[in-house]
């Protein structure tokens, strides 16, 4: 019997400080978490706090830096124009301070006229990082009517014989032989958000049909059977048929933009949460397993602008100058958007979800690394180093970009459990 109770005391000794231990492992883990979020965003007040004492015209928008480092400002019409008041929204989410919700509050409602924007497809960005953060965070009564009267101008955009929302107007290819009459890119995943919120808040489901079916037809002709993505996708307005699979910010027709297997990645998960469709998780998940299992990604976890520079098999329909750089520009706005999205759609795969999620915080520490996070005073005053606008467009290489330190805000606050999904 002694030895039976020794064994018996053994166990449960054995238990409890195996319990101990995982209480400890966590809570140290937990520790590290909460350490690693309330340095960057101590790094955001100061470098925030230092833009808006340059950023004092509430019809200009920090957008990235120029050649000397300055900032640069794009108008109210600008797609990116919505992210800097969202990200002034998450520092306050983070900090509770109101001096911050009071610069969110005048640089989101700076952005009012645009609910009647109809020029093109990036309401959702403009309107529902600002104006839905705004609403979710504050539950004012008023932005409810502008996002609303936001949706109804993104709608004005959708043919139902395409099934898609028309991106941009009219433009030409890179080859010079094809003009795009109804071209949708993949970045249109982003603005749907705003159409399921517009359904939820009226109860009107038209905006939700019109969200479910682009979403559909996006992954039928944007995705590829590997999962990687295509940018654009040109229609026939009449009759629907894809006439064009090619890019406009990627390397070539057939490559994949990083950027844009990001946008897919975040926007099929989106859809996903507001529809419990399982097609829409699988195509993020499948999305995802490319992005994070390609040969071609950086072992830090922050990919190149596009998965197939340089490769056999690819060939840019543009004047690319290969030796105009030596070194192949990364792109850490994309890892930001992934990190973002990994940690909501590591939340709908059980077990299987760790690897997603685990990802997503190396993600987070290579971002989080002065490799990638401006020292405060630095860097025009944005977060991140290294992200790219558009290569071919000889735009926005290797700088700042105000739309990289909002996902990345945001994949911060989702790691810290403190931001709600939306």
């Amino acid at each position: 019997m002694r030895k039976k109770g020794f064994l018996f005391t053994g166990l449960v000794s054995f238990v409890l400080l195996a319990t101990i231990a995982m209480v400890f492992a966590f809570s140290h883990k937990l520790r590290k978490n909460n350490d690693l979020v309330k340095d960057v965003f101590q790094v955001a007040e100061q470098q925030y706090g230092n833009m808006l004492l340059n950023a004092t015209s509430l019809n200009q928008y920090p957008r990235t830096t120029n050649q000397k480092g300055q900032i640069q400002y794009v108008s109210i019409g600008d797609w990116t124009g919505g992210f800097w008041p969202g990200d002034l929204w998450y520092v306050y989410e983070y900090n509770k301070e109101k001096k911050w919700e009071d610069a969110a509050i005048k640089w989101t409602e700076s952005l009012e006229s645009n609910q009647y924007n109809t020029a093109h497809h990036d309401l959702g960005f403009m309107m529902y990082c600002s104006y839905g953060n705004a609403y979710r965070i504050t539950k004012e009564e008023k932005y409810k009517a502008i996002l609303i009267q936001s949706a109804k101008s993104l709608v004005s955009r959708y043919n139902p014989r395409v099934g898609c929302i028309k991106s941009w107007n009219s433009r030409m290819s890179w080859d010079g032989k094809t003009l795009w009459t109804y071209p949708v890119i993949i970045d249109n995943m982003m603005n749907l958000e705003l159409l399921f919120f517009a359904s939820k808040i009226t109860g009107d489901s038209a905006y939700r049909n019109i969200a479910i079916r682009h979403a559909e037809t996006t992954m039928k002709n944007h995705i590829r059977n590997d999962y990687s993505s295509y940018h654009v996708v040109n229609y026939d307005s009449a009759t629907g048929n894809v006439l064009n699979q090619q890019t406009c910010q990627g390397f070539a027709d057939n490559s994949t933009w990083a950027r844009g297997q990001a946008w897919g990645i975040y926007g099929f998960t989106m859809v996903y949460r507001e529809t419990g469709d399982k097609r829409f998780l699988l195509t993020a998940k499948k999305m995802a397993d490319f992005y994070m299992n390609s040969s071609n990604l950086p072992s830090d976890k922050i990919p190149y602008w596009d998965f197939n520079v340089n490769q056999k098999g690819f060939t840019p329909q543009w004047n690319y100058q290969n030796n105009k750089l030596d070194y192949i520009p990364r792109d850490a706005s994309a890892a930001a958007i992934v990190s973002s999205a990994l940690f909501e759609l590591s939340s709908y795969l059980g077990a299987e979800g760790k690897k997603y999620y685990d990802f997503a915080v190396e993600t987070l520490g290579s971002l989080s690394s002065p490799a990638y996070l401006a020292k405060p005073g630095t860097n025009g005053h944005f977060l991140l180093k290294h992200s790219v606008g558009s290569f071919p467009h000889g735009t926005e290489i290797d700088v700042p970009l105000v739309y990289a330190d909002y996902y990345f805000l945001e994949a911060l606050l989702r790691y810290s459990n403190k931001k709600v999904l939306k």
